[in-house]
């Protein structure tokens, strides 16, 4: 057949999940597809970090929605469960706030009206029923209807411009659940979903309630073994359908000719393209690679606001703190003073906020060398700060240590046999994210939909975007969905 004699190639620049996704999708309608990654294993923010005979989940460790994995895995006639399998995370987070009460949120829905009611109000229970049926609301058009939908041009927005001042978009997520609740540790906690998307609460646009009702759904899971054991699931099939990848292989230069990418330039060889798919911040891409502002002018970089910072400390201890949950967020006193310096001032913190992961605590499997391991991150300015982490690195990561020492960890510092730490640097010069960001450009409605970075290129005709910065954005759903996005544009203008 012709497919024998000449398939179309298709090069896929970085191995994040959205890469991952693509690279799936484009084998199963037939392209010949090479992943090429930077790094030495695959999955990109999900990758694995080994230290001291300790692995770690670099990123992500909330996986929601896994239906759209599975999908994945049905379009190239397998099932998912014969590569990893999902546990159930309950609760879904415990909250910590500054009085040392805490909440725990997730599992039983009535449970967790219950506590609601007996530790705040009974008007704060009802109020989160009606918050959730706002959510839902907004779910069904935002996540529905528009998670997969191409935004191609403006006018693609305007069907959907009624429902979307109906759900009230032009609010923020913080103001949207001051709108139902009272209590302020319980809107700090309810409004928090942002934060694990790059945004801020305070400005991001309230369509990002709709992961509240997305997590009652479909339940909040983590992967046996790690979210390491999905990018090995997905290793494993990619050899099996002769889906080709290259590791320490980074994406320097592309070659172009009437007004197509005819050669992909990377430190090892040069790849020959049909097609070329970016997972690769796009705010990156454009200034490294295409040297060039983009045309679209809502994303001209003078335009643009970036999402914060990530500093993540990764420690193993002797002592098995057998009491604490998989996902715990420490709030610190300050909340919106704390997110302005963070995201608008850019300054230097000493008392940040945390969230904490246990994988243990779900996951046996997590055990390690007899011993707990952990990571904590912390939102921190994104490198606009010129915060010098060298000099700052240390010293940070022992007000965390001394935080989780006093609040949740008693006697840390002395239980710890292994920690280290990244800053935005990684992110900035390991990851390749435009100034240290965490999740690449924020949530916010003008970096939305048709205004956020376009998932096909408008500079080139055989370029695509993949991942957090492009439509539907980040999270691990929004970057499994981003590659739908692209597939239908990929059919709509390839074939």
């Amino acid at each position: 057949s012709l497919e024998t004699i000449y398939r179309k190639r298709a090069r896929v620049r970085g191995s994040g999940l959205g890469g991952l996704a693509i690279a799936w999708r484009l084998r199963a309608i037939g392209y010949e597809v090479t992943v090429l990654e930077k790094q030495t294993n695959l999955g990109g923010r999900a990758r694995t970090l080994s230290h001291n005979g300790f692995d770690y989940d670099a990123g992500p460790t909330v996986i929601t929605a896994p239906y759209l994995i599975n999908e994945l895995y049905e379009l190239l006639g397998e099932n998912s469960r014969d590569y990893f399998n999902l546990l159930k995370v309950e609760p879904f987070y415990r909250f910590l706030f500054h009085d040392e009460t805490y909440f725990d949120y997730g599992s039983s829905l009535k449970r967790m009206l219950s506590e609601i009611g007996t530790k705040y109000s009974k008007k704060d229970a009802h109020g989160y029923i009606k918050l959730l049926k706002h959510s839902k609301r907004i779910f069904n058009t935002a996540y529905l209807k528009l998670s997969d939908y191409p935004f191609e041009s403006l006018n693609s927005m305007t069907p959907y411009i009624p429902e979307l001042l109906k759900i009230q978009f032009y609010k923020s997520v913080h103001s949207s659940v001051k709108k139902f609740l009272d209590n302020p540790n319980l809107i700090k906690a309810l409004s928090m979903h942002p934060l694990l998307v790059g945004g801020n609460p305070y400005t991001t646009t309230s369509i990002y309630l709709l992961i509240q009702y997305l997590e009652w759904k479909w339940g909040v899971y983590y992967a046996e073994g790690g979210t390491r054991s999905i990018v090995n699931g997905f290793e494993k099939l990619f050899r099996k359908k002769d889906i080709n990848f290259e590791t320490n292989c980074e994406v320097l230069n592309i070659e172009q000719h009437n007004n197509n990418i005819k050669k992909v330039i990377t430190n090892k060889r040069i790849f020959q393209a049909d097609l070329v798919v970016s997972n690769a911040d796009p705010s990156y891409f454009y200034q490294s690679i295409l040297k060039r502002a983009p045309k679209k002018i809502f994303n001209k970089p003078f335009m643009l606001k970036h999402s914060m910072g990530l500093f993540v400390l990764y420690f193993s201890t002797k002592k098995q703190y057998d009491d604490i949950k998989h996902h715990t967020i420490i709030f610190n006193k300050r909340h919106k003073d704390l997110l302005d310096d963070i995201f608008d001032r850019k300054v230097y913190i000493t008392d940040p906020s945390l969230y904490l992961h246990r994988p243990a605590a779900t996951d046996k499997k997590n055990v390690q060398n007899d011993s707990d391991s952990f990571y904590v991150l912390a939102p921190v300015a994104n490198n606009e700060s010129k915060i010098n982490w060298n000099e700052k690195g240390a010293e940070f990561s022992e007000h965390i240590i001394s935080i989780l020492s006093d609040k949740i960890l008693p006697n840390l510092k002395e239980n710890i046999i292994d920690k280290f730490f990244v800053t935005p640097d990684y992110f900035e010069f390991n990851l390749n994210s435009f100034k240290g960001s965490g999740f690449g450009i924020q949530p916010i409605f003008r970096q939305s939909a048709y205004f956020r970075y376009s998932n096909k290129s408008n500079e080139l005709d055989n370029l695509y975007f993949v991942g957090a910065g492009s439509h539907p954005g980040a999270g691990v759903p929004g970057v499994i969905s981003s590659a739908k996005v692209t597939e239908k544009l990929i059919l709509k203008y390839h074939g």
